[in-house]
C-alpha cells in the first residue's frame, strides 16, 4: 500500500500525525479513532489528517507500520542474543514489561482488530505484523537448527503462530492475566522439553525424529514429510 504525504509535508508535520494516530488507538481503542481524536492528540487541525493522508484509515494504516517499524528495530538486539525456545519466551515476558496494555503491540493488536472488518487497514496490518514474524523466524531458524523439532518442524509457520500469539496475548493480558502467565507458563515448557530431547543420547534422539516424522506423514502434512 503506497501512501502520499502530499508535497508540503514536513518530517514534523508526518511525525505528529503518525504519532497521534498510535496515541487516539492507545487512549479510544480502535473504534474510538476518528480525525477529531487524531487532531486532539497530534495537536493540529483535523482537516490535515485528510490532505496528507486523505483518510482515517490511510493514517491509521501507516501509523501502525510505523510504530511496529520503530518497536522491531528497538527489540532486534534482544532477539539476537536469543539462544533457546524459553530465551524467545523471555523475551516476550520482557517485551510485555515494557510494552504494557498501552505499549506499542497493543496498538498493533488494535488495528488488527479493526481489519477484520475494515479491507483498508488488511495491508497495512499484515505488514506490520510480518515485521514481527521475521524477527522471530531467524531466532527460530537459529535456535531449532540441528535439533530434533529444527528437523520436522515448519518454521515460518510457526514463527507466524508465535507472533500472533505475542498479539494475542497482549489483547487477552487486561481481560485474562492469569490466563496470559499460563500462556508463557506452556511456553517455557515447551522450551524445557525440547531442551530435554536436545540431551538424549544420539539413538534416542533419532528415534524421536522418526516418530515425528511419522505422525506428521500420518496427519497428512509438515516439514518433514
Amino acid at each position: 500500500m503506497m501512501i502520499s504525504y502530499g508535497p508540503f509535508m514536513t518530517t514534523e508535520t508526518r511525525t505528529r500525525l503518525l504519532q497521534g494516530a498510535v496515541d487516539a488507538l492507545r487512549s479510544q481503542g480502535i473504534a474510538g479513532v476518528s480525525a477529531r481524536t487524531i487532531a486532539a492528540a497530534a495537536g493540529v487541525n483535523q482537516a490535515l489528517v485528510f490532505y496528507h493522508f486523505g483518510s482515517v484509515d490511510e493514517l491509521v494504516a501507516a501509523a501502525a507500520l510505523w510504530s511496529t517499524e520503530q518497536r522491531v528495530a528497538e527489540c532486534r538486539g534482544r532477539f539476537q542474543q536469543v539462544r533457546s525456545l524459553r530465551g524467545l519466551s523471555a523475551v516476550g515476558r520482557e517485551l510485555r514489561a515494557k510494552d504494557p496494555a498501552a505499549g506499542e503491540v497493543a496498538v498493533l493488536g488494535q488495528v488488527l482488530a479493526g481489519a477484520q472488518t475494515n479491507p483498508a487497514l488488511c495491508a497495512a496490518t499484515r505488514e506490520a505484523l510480518g515485521l514481527w514474524v521475521t524477527e522471530i523466524e531467524q531466532v527460530l531458524t537459529r535456535v531449532l537448527a540441528g535439533s530434533a523439532l529444527g528437523e520436522v518442524a515448519d518454521v515460518p509457520g510457526l514463527a507466524r503462530a508465535v507472533a500472533a500469539s505475542f498479539v494475542g496475548m497482549e489483547l487477552t493480558a487486561v481481560v485474562d492475566p492469569d490466563g496470559d502467565e499460563a500462556a508463557f507458563r506452556a511456553l517455557d515448557q515447551l522450551g524445557a522439553v525440547l531442551e530435554c530431547l536436545d540431551d538424549l543420547g544420539p539413538a534416542t534422539r533419532r528415534d524421536v525424529r522418526l516418530t515425528v516424522r511419522r505422525s506428521v506423514r500420518k496427519k497428512g502434512g509438515g516439514a518433514g514429510a
